[in-house]
């Protein structure tokens, strides 16, 4: 499925799920509420989802003035992709990461922490930049984006549920109890289908701009490099992150452990740098 119409999936789905919840919760007011609902969320995600993701994280918008190596490394890397030159962003965080946003390459934004820009080398550095090329060039972007509103919006969802049931549950008439259990199942059900949804989304593809990041860049050791540093950098210094733009990130800016780790947004590192050093030596590359 291509990601435009991964997109257009998700958007559709995110509206029928609040028009659900709506139904189950409100009957006919709570759909039309959930429909007003639902029709500004698609387009706030469509059109500024980018901007709250960057706003969310604290992101600094640079100049070439201000950041001259970085602006080099970007336009030269936009360049070999054939990409219109991205905005780019410093995020002022000692965690180790970076990610792109946009709803087009037209449009798109990459944004890089205070903590890579000191952690890695310069090769280091365009290798995760030829990463988050990749995804505007795969158009990973918008779909990424657009996740990120989706499983803020289901979180929220289940909370309003939660301090409903709190507050009215007890209070509400036992022969009706429809709207009880459909909150009692919002819930339980909404916590598991937004982590699904960013498996489904981000695993598959971390792979696909590794590949494409790595040959952008030419340097896929590089980039094998870098994300051994970003795996010990984020274990050593834990991000403020949101759950749900965790998928956005080159590495999962939460730290997990045990089982926690198998519902990763991110494929296992050790498995991204395999393919990456399986990579070079189809490209010749040895250094």
């Amino acid at each position: 499925m291509s990601n435009t119409l991964k997109t257009v999936f998700l958007m559709t789905l995110m509206m029928v799920l609040l028009l659900a919840v709506g139904s189950a919760i409100g009957g006919r007011s709570g759909l039309v509420i959930a429909f007003v609902f639902s029709l500004l969320m698609n387009f706030f995600a469509y059109w500024f989802s980018d901007k709250i993701v960057l706003a969310m994280y604290g992101a600094k918008q640079v100049t070439e003035a201000e950041a001259p190596k970085l602006h080099a490394i970007v336009r030269r890397l936009a360049t070999r992709a054939g990409l219109p030159m991205p905005k780019v962003y410093i995020i002022p965080s000692l965690t180790p990461n970076a990610f792109a946003t946009g709803r087009n390459p037209q449009n798109a934004a990459v944004a890089v922490t205070e903590g890579i820009l000191r952690l890695l080398d310069e090769d280091e550095l365009e290798g995760v930049l030829g990463h988050e090329l990749a995804h505007v060039k795969h158009r990973d972007i918008l779909t990424a984006t657009i996740v990120a509103t989706m499983v803020g919006a289901i979180t929220f969802l289940a909370r309003m549920a939660q301090w409903s049931l709190f507050f009215f549950g007890g209070s509400r008439d036992r022969e009706n109890n429809t709207s009880w259990i459909a909150e009692l199942v919002l819930i339980i059900v909404a916590p598991i289908a937004a982590v699904l949804i960013q498996l489904a989304i981000s695993r598959a593809r971390e792979f696909a701009a590794d590949e494409g990041g790595a040959k952008i860049s030419g340097k896929p050791l590089a980039l094998a490099s870098a994300l051994r540093k970003l795996e010990r950098g984020v274990e050593a210094i834990p991000m403020e992150a949101r759950p749900e733009t965790a998928h956005m990130f080159i590495v999962n800016p939460l730290r997990g452990d045990g089982i926690m780790k198998l519902f990763s947004t991110h494929p296992p590192i050790k498995e991204r740098i395999e393919r990456l050093e399986k990579l070079a030596r189809q490209m010749g590359v040895y250094y």
